[in-house]
């Protein structure tokens, strides 16, 4: 076989999905009009794995994202005859049943594809190795759980570029990192190697910037009304080339959306740590020198991205059974609606406990009231307390799911029995669910082996050790004041006035990325947000340490809160557990800003 040579003109990623249920929409709008080379998909967080874990249970063929059959099926004949190669997380945990799907679905159709298989990422059969071993969790310290539901480890981009190098159309992984399905694809078709760190930090930061698909074209931005056409988003398009320095972000022309610095900036805060250490299977990352800038219409150039080697451990999650919960809504409306919704919901608990105890059944292990509308998830920063309309969330957790089916059947008779003006019910009684937690972990990469199959066969695979000196960025934070402008006068306004930002979360932690509209707001922000003032902001939810970061390439500021999202995911009982109203709430502090600073506003 020939060498493969590398590829010399530029290449076109489009994401079409950044989770499992996003837009049908958005591979056909790539696929029509974003003239791409390689479409790629992203279905899987953490939650989805346990999701997919208690399907595999039940049916032996399921485990995956049945909806990338369907697309791609429906879109064969276009990517075939365009040449378009896709790599995808679908595969969830039944990556093998995943393309046996899909391949007996082009079959039929007459249009056969090459597509391989990336596993190894489960480590189930690991499981009582591992607590033997004594694993603890990597946050809390605890130990393993006795039985789980899921547990895999991230692989990196190294198996995907191994399965496009032999061949493969179609690429399916269970447990990769996000940016690995962009990653893979950069790698081999312009031959970096797997120690040109800056190279695969740009990579890496194209798949972060990509991964959660319209985020990045206008999607949840801020300035929300600067962006046109949400009822047809573009979704996004990373066109990079082999030097490795920059990328630049864009979108299918005509569509909707918004691409301009402060849309990719936003994304690129979204859901990380620490900028300046960001951990991959295949890189170690600094983001705190990228630079935005714009480089056309719906064309943003990203650069400045640097890396180092590569841990040598991979992260792992695990999930698992935790009891049970149950989540109610109710609307209360009239005079004074939200003291009334308080005292309905404490009854109805109050009540459900009364019965609990008469059968014998421990109290409940936690409960959650919120008034929505009485802006009761802003704590003490709540101003709207006269509300006539709003809409009463209770809910509980007991390990018991019996417990919880006689909460579902006291909600109602809050109707006769409480306030006036109760209603909502139209959806029906409430039913229990499990509360599945995360279980977060380090293990060894050589304990490890990813395996790659094409059309069936397993392909020799040796992945390239890029371990080592990857530590050495961890205190580059990057945190100077700078200049402080100049005194003068004063006036009071909200924080959203001289910045804007994106809040995300991982587990149980939420980060808060908050981007300043000016280079002088930046250094006043530097000077005057502290890690101090965002905790004691969200002292009601934040109960653990809260870190600030720089990244001073694009004038932004990330807060990491742990410990704020009450368990977080499913495990929460909260409205929001993935905080992501958090950033919203902090656009609302109000802060003596320079008159100077507002002056630099653009």
């Amino acid at each position: 076989m020939s060498e493969k040579i590398p590829r010399t003109q530029p290449l076109r990623i489009g994401c079409a999905s950044g989770f499992w249920g996003d837009s049908e929409a958005g591979a056909a709008q790539l696929v029509t009009s974003g003239r791409i080379d390689y479409l790629v998909f992203d279905y899987l967080a953490e939650i989805t794995m346990s999701l997919l874990a208690r399907a595999r249970a039940k049916s032996p063929d399921a485990g995956y994202a049945p909806d990338f059959v369907k697309v791609i099926a429906q879109l064969a004949p276009q990517i075939q005859a365009q040449g378009i190669r896709v790599v995808s997380n679908a595969g969830g945990v039944n990556p093998q049943a995943c393309a046996a799907a899909l391949g007996a679905r082009l079959q039929a159709m007459g249009l056969p594809m090459r597509i391989a298989v990336v596993a190894g990422d489960d480590l189930s059969g690991q499981a009582e190795a591992l607590r033997a071993e004594g694993v603890r969790e990597m946050f809390s310290g605890e130990p393993m759980p006795p039985s789980l539901l899921s547990m895999n480890a991230y692989l990196g981009a190294q198996p995907i570029a191994a399965a496009l190098d032999a061949g493969a159309q179609i690429v399916i992984t269970g447990r990769v990192v996000d940016s690995a399905v962009t990653l893979g694809p950069l790698v081999h078709e312009f031959g970096w190697s797997w120690t040109d760190w800056d190279k695969l930090a740009t990579g890496s930061l194209a798949g972060h910037i990509i991964e959660c698909g319209t985020q990045c074209t206008g999607g949840l931005f801020t300035d929300w009304e600067r962006v046109p056409g949400w009822d047809d988003m573009g979704f996004p398009i990373a066109e990079c080339d082999a030097s490795g320095q920059s990328v630049v972000i864009t979108k299918p022309p005509g569509t909707g959306g918004l691409l301009v610095p402060a849309t990719v900036a936003e994304q690129i805060v979204y859901e990380i740590a620490d900028p300046a250490h960001y951990l991959l299977p295949d890189v170690t990352c600094d983001f705190t020198q990228v630079v935005l800038s714009q480089d056309g219409e719906d064309r943003v150039r990203v650069t400045g991205a640097r890396g180092t080697s590569a841990p040598d451990t991979y992260k792992v999650c695990a999930t698992y059974n935790d009891g049970w919960r149950l989540l109610g809504t109710l609307m209360i409306g009239g005079h004074q609606a939200a003291p009334k919704a308080r005292r309905v919901g404490q009854s109805i608990l109050q009540r459900s406990e009364r019965l609990m105890a008469e059968r014998g059944w421990e109290p409940f292990t936690e409960t959650s009231l919120e008034v929505l509308g009485a802006e009761s998830t802003y704590g003490p920063h709540a101003r709207q307390q006269d509300s006539r309309e709003v809409v009463l969330k209770l809910a509980a957790k007991h390990p018991q799911r019996e417990a919880l089916e006689l909460l579902a059947r006291e909600i109602a008779p809050s109707a006769t029995a409480m306030a006036q003006g109760i209603t909502g019910f139209a959806a029906g009684r409430p039913a229990p669910s499990p509360v599945v937690r995360l279980f977060s972990f380090l293990v060894g990469q050589v304990r490890i082996q990813p395996h790659v199959w094409l059309d069936g066969a397993e392909l020799h695979f040796v992945p390239v050790s890029v371990q080592g000196g990857a530590a050495s960025t961890a205190a580059a934070r990057h945190d100077s004041p700078g200049t402080v402008p100049a005194g003068g006068p004063t006036v009071r306004v909200p924080l959203l006035r001289i910045a804007h930002g994106r809040s995300g979360d991982k587990g149980d932690t939420s980060n808060i990325g908050v981007i300043a509209r000016s280079p002088a707001a930046f250094v006043w922000l530097q000077q005057n947000l502290s890690a101090g003032s965002v905790k004691d902001y969200f002292a009601h939810v934040a109960e653990g340490e809260v870190r600030r970061y720089t990244l001073p390439g694009f004038h932004a500021l990330n807060f990491v809160l742990e410990h704020a999202l009450g368990g977080g995911g499913v495990a929460s009982l909260r409205y929001d557990p993935q905080g992501k109203a958090f950033a919203q709430m902090l656009l609302d502090l109000e802060l003596d800003v320079p008159q100077s600073v507002l002056e630099s506003l653009p």
